[in-house]
C-alpha cells in the first residue's frame, strides 16, 4: 500500500467548510497526483451520497462510483487530516484515506485499510500524526505480517 501514497498526498494540515468540501479536497489531491481525472473529484461526491464512506473512530475513506473507474488513471491514495474536524452527517471525521482505484482494486485497498484502522494504536496514531513520514509507515503493513 505504501507505494500507491506520494508524499505529495499526504496533508496533515487541512480544513473543509463541510463533508463534500472535506471530499472535494481528497479528489483534487489525487488529481494533483496525477492519479485521475476532473470528473473523478464529482464522482466521489456522488458515491456519499448514494452510501456514507464514513467508517468509525473519525475516519472515512472516500472514493468514486463504479461509473467514475474510468477516471482513473492509476491507483493511489491521499492521507487528509483536518485537526478541527468536519461534520460528516452527524459524525465528527478528523482523517480522511481517499481512494482511487481501477477495476476492482478498491476492495483490496478497503480491506488492508481496514486492518489498519481496526488496530486501534495504528488508528489513533494515523488520526493525531503531524509528520507525513509517520503517516507512510503506520499504512505499511507490519514486518511480522510479511514475513507470514
Amino acid at each position: 500500500m505504501p507505494d500507491l501514497l506520494d508524499r505529495a498526498a499526504v496533508r496533515l494540515d487541512a480544513v473543509a467548510a463541510d463533508r463534500d468540501d472535506a471530499i472535494r479536497q481528497c479528489g483534487r489531491t489525487l488529481l494533483d497526483v496525477g492519479a485521475v481525472d476532473t470528473t473523478y473529484v464529482e464522482a466521489m461526491v456522488e458515491r456519499e451520497r448514494s452510501i456514507s464512506t464514513y467508517v468509525g473512530e473519525g475516519v472515512a475513506i472516500p472514493h468514486g462510483t463504479l461509473a467514475g473507474k474510468d477516471a482513473v488513471r492509476h491507483d493511489a491514495l491521499c492521507v487528509l487530516r483536518f485537526p478541527g474536524g468536519v461534520d460528516w452527517d452527524g459524525n465528527h471525521v478528523v482523517l480522511c484515506v481517499g481512494i482511487a482505484a481501477k477495476g476492482d482494486g478498491h476492495v483490496r485497498l478497503l480491506s488492508e485499510l481496514a486492518q489498519i484502522l481496526l488496530d486501534p494504536d495504528k488508528a489513533r496514531a494515523l488520526r493525531e500524526s503531524t509528520d507525513v513520514d509517520e503517516v507512510i509507515r503506520l499504512l505499511q503493513p507490519d514486518a511480522e505480517e510479511v514475513t507470514q
